[in-house]
């Protein structure tokens, strides 16, 4: 007697599952990693990317181009979600973060093949992971922040490895000083959205600067807007969030009059009404007034006829910033100004900048907050140079919090690797070999290294086994000489939380991948009925 056959999922539903889909899973997770391996590192070459508008994109930061990249397969997203935490959590070492789970799947792939159980490789990748993390927090060298000068010089050797393998690699001792000045103007707890960064077309790179305070720039004018004066000394800065113009009613508003006086009286009481409010912020005494929203013809030439700055349709994040920098508080009336609500500043004015203009308040009191203004040539080099400035930035923000570093150049890696091989000889059974072929994976940061900047990887690599088997843990590539040198006295730092972090969404992404036996695509629903269309509405 024949068994009915069960059916349990809609028919076209695509199941693959054993061995075959975890190689399967593998091999599209190396297909990510070959898109962004030549990206690492000084020598690491950028990728152009075109969206489907026709925006393209410069750049080498691996996080950036695997949001760009539409991944359509499931396993592989893993890769673009630990680069996305890389650049949220650090801000470098996206690329990395990828390399290395790439090169873990690919060093296991030969023992899934054979039928080693995912578990048991699962259980050394963990194994591993945790001898990596000791040994990091072991070797990590710790900084005092007694010394001040000590502590920025290293905050500036973290920044200027973290811009050695950006486009704006030539000028990283110009922008590491920058960086650090810019953190180092934040508060305690180094809001990142406390740093604004505004970029103009033109000039050179070395042109770009650094305000202690608050830049934006120059927002929609009216009329007599020239003739209010472009720079004050020790001035008071209202902040509002009114309108200051006369406008059309909103709603079809219906008044009925009987005669042309009653007409007048209507339009007289308009026009009081914006007097007064003008003739209330001017009596507060200050003198430059901003407002989220439009300042009209009538207001600004009644600010110009008294000697007043205004500017109307400032962005809301100018506006916040220009509070904590200038002191005051936003306000949505003008009945209660006073010295109490006004912020103030020493020296502000309005420049031109390229082809913009650009309005500067300095010497503000409690500058908590910095602008950085950059040039350049083209659009996307200033957009690439931000990216750029914003991982340096992440790097001296967590070296602040985590004062521990560790030497980069792969000498970290190669360190880790020669570990976790001496380790491997002293157990016995299956995890030997995977925790060898783990070891073997981490040499990928050193190699790709030499690859990208077209050295002899093979001489190399066998120089560093040399010099870590002697016990020298800091030496790595020397990317200038083409040789091995040790990294750290060559002040290539990078913080201890890098490797860290890289190392656990890493193994993360390998155990996740690995512990996937099947894949059901249910199929797409192409059959479903068309949307009617509504009342009224042609087809």
């Amino acid at each position: 007697m024949m068994q009915p056959q069960i059916v349990l999922l809609k028919e076209g539903t695509d199941t693959s599952q054993g061995k075959p889909q975890l190689v399967s899973n593998i091999n599209a997770c190396q297909s990510v990693v070959d898109a962004v391996r030549t990206t690492l590192g000084p020598r690491g070459m950028d990728k152009l990317i075109v969206d489907n508008n026709g925006k393209t994109t410069i750049s080498n930061d691996g996080a950036t181009i695997m949001k760009l990249l539409d991944i359509v397969h499931p396993a592989a997203k893993t890769l673009v979600d630990i680069a996305k935490s890389q650049d949220a959590e650090v801000g470098d070492g996206t690329t990395s973060v990828v390399l290395l789970a790439g090169e873990f799947l690919k060093q296991i792939k030969p023992f899934v093949e054979e039928g080693v159980h995912p578990r048991v490789i699962i259980k050394a990748v963990r194994r591993s992971l945790h001898l990596c993390l000791e040994k990091i927090n072991e070797l990590s060298v710790k900084i005092s922040k007694a010394n001040a000068a000590e502590f920025r010089s290293l905050l500036e050797k973290c920044a200027a490895t973290a811009l050695s393998s950006k486009l704006i690699h030539q000028q990283k001792d110009f922008f590491s000083k920058m960086v650090v000045d810019a953190v180092l103007l934040l508060d305690d707890l180094l809001p990142l959205n406390m740093i604004g960064i505004k970029k103009v077309q033109g000039g050179a790179l070395e042109d770009s600067t650094l305000i202690a305070g608050v830049a934006f720039k120059k927002t929609f004018s009216y009329a007599g807007f020239e003739m209010q004066p472009k720079t004050y000394k020790k001035c008071k800065i209202a902040l509002l969030n009114i309108e200051l113009e006369l406008k059309a009613e909103r709603d079809n508003a219906e008044v009925r009059i009987d005669n042309v006086k009653e007409y007048q009286k209507i339009v007289d009481a308009e026009w009081n009404i914006l007097y007064d409010k003008l003739a209330k912020i001017h009596a507060s005494g200050a003198q430059v007034v901003l407002s989220k929203l439009p300042i009209g013809d009538v207001a600004t030439q009644y600010f110009a006829d008294r000697d007043m700055f205004c500017a109307g349709r400032v962005p809301e994040e100018d506006l916040r910033r220009t509070m904590k920098a200038c002191g005051g508080a936003v306000l949505s009336t003008v009945y209660d100004l006073n010295d109490s609500v006004l912020g103030y500043c020493e020296e502000f004015e309005e420049c031109q900048m390229g082809g913009e203009r650009y309005n500067i308040f300095k010497g503000c009191p409690n500058a908590k907050t910095c602008t950085m203004i950059l040039r350049g040539g083209a659009e996307q080099f200033l957009e690439e140079t931000e990216r750029s400035l914003h991982d340096a930035i992440m790097i001296v923000r967590r070296t602040i919090k985590n004062d521990a570093v560790v030497a980069g150049g792969g000498a970290i890696e190669m360190e880790l690797s020669r570990m976790l091989r001496d380790h491997s000889r002293t157990i016995a059974g299956k995890e030997q070999l995977l925790i060898g072929a783990i070891a073997k994976a981490l040499e990928v940061i050193p190699r790709q290294l030499c690859d990208n900047a077209g050295f002899d990887a093979t001489n190399i690599l066998n120089k560093l086994r040399q010099k870590h088997a002697q016990g020298n843990c800091w030496y790595g590539v020397d990317i200038n000489n083409e040789d091995i040198s040790d990294n750290f006295v060559a002040c290539i730092w990078e913080p201890a939380i890098i490797k860290v972090n890289a190392l656990t969404a890493a193994c993360e992404a390998t155990c996740l991948i690995l512990s996937v036996d099947e894949t059901i695509k249910n199929q797409k629903s192409g059959d479903a009925p068309p949307v009617g269309r509504g009342m009224g509405r042609p087809m």
